[in-house]
């Protein structure tokens, strides 16, 4: 289940909650009971690895559009 970052416009504090994407947008109270929040964007950040083409050919900086 997604987790979503939201922060409480009375109070200050920054929260997450886990729910379905569906209810991303739903109204969510701060764990302080106050009503006026609002989501924030979240940067997600994925592992892995990814093999580098490099050689001749399209896309920037491989077929020599970047100066």
């Amino acid at each position: 289940m997604p987790r979503y970052e939201y922060r409480c416009r009375t109070c200050g504090d920054t929260f997450e909650l886990s729910r379905p994407m569906a209810e991303s947008s739903a109204p969510a109270a701060c764990p302080e009971g106050h009503q006026d929040t609002v989501k924030l964007l979240s940067t997600v950040a994925v592992g892995g690895t990814a093999a580098a083409s490099a050689g001749s050919g399209g896309g920037c900086c491989g077929g020599g559009c970047c100066g």
